[in-house]
């Protein structure tokens, strides 16, 4: 999809290290591109600058809660970013996207408390897919998103993306 008015952008920022988290940020794409009005795009926390939430209207933030945390890299993502913003991204909406092995909550407050310091507006319910991963090899093994958490994603993006064609945030 063509960049359009960046006003008019949503910016997934996400991080994954057995691909589930990928996958949910990737769904959650395809919805949004099916959106007529707005543009999406898809950064790895690791590329993701202040400049880039600069030029967005609304943000998703996708990560696997790891050790009852959001993983380290985003947690980088959000340090390196926080005071280069901080007081010129004020209302602008956002939404999280948890992969958890058995809850996701915690990494869920953590990047609401980011947030609400950047005074954003959780504009959705925090969407958490539980992978049910709690042995050491269920943990480490590659993630894949059943068919109802990719449309979950989708939905969330579509969601999004709308509210943001149609001026909504």
């Amino acid at each position: 999809m063509a960049k359009q008015d960046n006003r008019r952008e949503l910016l997934i920022v996400w991080h994954s290290r057995t691909g589930g988290a990928e996958a949910m940020a990737a769904a959650a794409r395809d919805g949004a591109v099916e959106q007529d009005g707005a543009a999406c795009r898809l950064l790895r926390a690791e590329e993701a600058m202040p400049g880039d939430l600069l030029a967005a209207a609304a943000f998703l933030f996708v990560c696997p809660e790891n050790l009852a945390a959001m993983t380290g890299a985003m947690k980088e993502f959000f340090d390196r970013c926080y005071y280069p913003v901080f007081g010129r991204i004020e209302g602008r909406a956002y939404a999280t996207a948890i992969a958890a092995g058995s809850d996701g909550e915690n990494a869920t407050r953590q990047i609401d408390r980011i947030a609400t310091g950047w005074r954003l507006r959780r504009v959705a319910d925090p969407l958490i897919c539980n992978f049910h991963a709690q042995t050491p090899e269920e943990i480490l093994a590659p993630k894949q998103l059943r068919e109802d958490e990719h449309a979950r994603c989708a939905d969330l993006g579509a969601a999004l993306a709308a509210g943001l064609a149609m001026g909504v945030f």
